[in-house]
């Protein structure tokens, strides 16, 4: 067995992974804390000001990673469905159910900070817009798979009914994604991802993805701290945890 299978199962253990993201967690917060603060400053303070909506954009700052997020922390959630329905890896089901309150808090802020947006563009708080309505559709999708799972009493029968409802979701990601192409929508067509033709200047464009690059370091730092505390909360009665009691109180009793 090589040495990157071998540490693929060591992943999937609980005893190993559990620690291993306790050391990974300050890290990943690190690097959010890193970003974020320059991020907020080159977007908020250095960017020029849009030229027809003037600093009212810089909203975009939140609002495009955030919804960035909310899919790509979906598209992360289905192959960990895969990864759990086709080998049984239960850390991906805990992988999962750890995400769910992250993504729909992603989907959440974009929405919310859409509305912020939308209401001195457009004049409302919120249209029924072929983007908005499917990241509303993407939000409604997590509060479902999350109510699945904590309606099945056996959580490895609750992992497999929240992993196949999670590949069926899938389908709502790419109707995300190229909305603004297959319909008539108000909202912007894609700046960032057009490189030939870019629709946004380098100096908004930077911050926008250091920005982006935070959000991902705030998704993995708080997934971490998830699945710590949900695999604590199944595992509690095994001896791997009671291990981890015993090592912590006898370091407690030594000071």
């Amino acid at each position: 067995m090589n040495a990157f299978l071998k540490w693929y199962y060591r992943l999937g253990a609980p005893n190993y992974f559990y620690p291993l993201a306790g050391k990974l967690a300050p890290w990943f917060a690190t690097g959010f804390f890193l970003l974020l603060l320059p991020g907020l400053y080159m977007g908020l303070v250095t960017a020029p000001a849009d030229y027809q909506q003037g600093d009212s954009f810089r909203i975009i700052y939140v609002h495009v990673p955030a919804a960035w997020m909310s899919m790509f922390v979906y598209a992360a959630m289905a192959v960990a469905a895969v990864i759990a329905l086709v080998w049984r890896v239960r850390m991906a089901e805990i992988m999962i159910i750890s995400s769910i309150p992250i993504g729909a808090s992603f989907t959440l802020i974009a929405l919310a900070t859409g509305a912020l947006w939308g209401k001195p563009m457009w004049g409302a708080w919120w249209v029924w817009d072929a983007r908005l309505t499917s990241e509303l559709i993407l939000l409604f999708i997590y509060l479902g798979i999350f109510a699945l799972y904590n309606a099945i009493e056996d959580k490895r029968t609750a992992g497999r009914a929240m992993s196949l409802l999670t590949l069926v979701g899938v389908v709502n990601l790419p109707i995300i994604h190229y909305s603004v192409i297959w319909w008539n929508t108000l909202h912007q067509a894609a700046t960032v991802s057009k490189f030939d033709t870019p629709s946004i200047h380098v100096d908004m464009l930077i911050p926008l993805l250091i920005m982006a690059a935070a959000f991902q370091f705030l998704f993995l730092w708080v997934l971490m701290l998830k699945m710590r505390a949900n695999l604590l909360e199944q595992d509690v009665a095994n001896g791997w945890v009671k291990k981890i009691i015993w090592q912590k109180q006898g370091k407690l009793e030594q000071k």
